[in-house]
């Protein structure tokens, strides 16, 4: 069934975020800013891990870069759509008009859960290949392998940082689901490498996330989502300019 990655995936979200809940009723503050800074620190390295494994790679057994300028005008060019569209203003709006409408007004992090963990779990790179794979196959085992990630990073989000976790399922079904329909049209473009360069946008863009996870300074992650698409308009647009295929 085409689809049910997605389903699966969100169900499991929502079942880690009442279990999280139901910790969350027996932590002190103390605990719960602890943990935070421990996933925050497992986030990060998953945000290393994955843009490392896009940007190096093995010439002649040394250690080389790739895509670095791709990295750099994906990263800026993104940061002036998003700033211009100022998508993390209108997470951040959405996540409290939710709140009011919920009558959550008495939860300080409710916001902070609902934009830090969507962006967690939608900008990855399981979440672009396991939707073109469950789109294109009908194989959900990506988003299946996913789900159980997401699941248990949720029980952690949500005994640190509350309701606002429950609410990521809308963005996340909207753009795996999104991902998984459209598949069978944009897949003929979706090149293994070009998969691999949005993909490593996406790693940076987690460690950022991470950064927020751990410091009083907030990066607007929000805004650099545009970034993690980039990859595929110069993939494009290197038909017409060749020297876009080199970055």
């Amino acid at each position: 069934m085409i689809g049910l990655g997605t389903i699966i995936n969100c169900g499991s979200v929502l079942a880690g975020a009442s279990a999280g809940m139901l910790l969350k009723n027996g932590l002190s503050k103390r605990f719960e800013d602890t943990i935070m800074q421990g996933i925050g620190l497992c986030t990060m390295f998953i945000g290393i891990g994955g843009a490392l494994s896009g940007l190096l790679t093995l010439e002649n057994g040394q250690l080389a870069t790739q895509h670095t300028m791709l990295l750099i005008l994906s990263l800026a060019l993104g940061a002036l759509i998003g700033e211009a569209l100022n998508i993390e203003k209108h997470l951040e709006d959405f996540g409290v008009f939710c709140q009011n409408r919920l009558k959550s007004s008495g939860d300080s992090h409710f916001v902070e859960g609902f934009v830090s963990f969507s962006l967690l779990i939608c900008i990855g790179a399981m979440a672009i290949v396991g939707s073109l794979q469950d789109g294109l196959s009908g194989d959900a085992s990506l988003l299946i392998a996913k789900a159980i990630i997401d699941g248990i990073a949720a029980v952690v989000f949500a005994a640190s940082l509350g309701k606002g976790v429950f609410l990521s399922v809308l963005p996340l079904g909207v753009y795996q689901g999104g991902l998984t329909l459209l598949a069978r049209f944009i897949r003929p473009w979706m090149t293994d490498e070009l998969i691999a360069q949005m993909s490593c946008v996406g790693s940076v863009l987690i460690f950022a996330v991470s950064l927020n996870m751990i410091r009083k300074d907030k990066i607007k992650v929000g805004n650099l989502l545009p970034a993690v698409f980039l990859p595929a308009v110069f993939y494009l647009l290197a038909r017409f300019f060749p020297v876009l295929g080199t970055l």
